[in-house]
């Protein structure tokens, strides 16, 4: 039976789903890192360096889901937001 949306099969935005949320837990635990080394004041070039790398990065991995479909950067943007949820719980959680 034919579909009348064009829906992606869910296969296959489960690639999608699991490289946002890997790209989106390298993004925030750079972003991490970032904080720490401005609080530490070790200067401006690491967390400048960090914060261009995580952007390039991001921009990166939503520029290639935008490429695939509409769908893909839907679910790419979910499991990046998937991530954001676990980082902020483990920052909740760590005190």
């Amino acid at each position: 039976m034919n579909s009348p949306l064009p829906l992606a099969p869910v296969g296959l935005l489960l690639a999608p789903l699991l490289a946002g949320f890997g790209a989106g837990l390298v993004y925030f635990a750079a972003l991490r890192r970032t904080v720490g080394r401005f609080v530490a004041g070790v200067g401006w070039l690491e967390p400048v360096a960090l914060t261009l790398g995580r952007l390039g990065v991001a921009v990166a991995m939503f520029a290639c889901a935008a490429r695939t479909g509409a769908p893909a950067l839907f679910v790419t943007f979910v499991g990046f937001l998937l991530a954001r949820t676990a980082a902020l719980y483990r920052s909740r959680k760590a005190g």
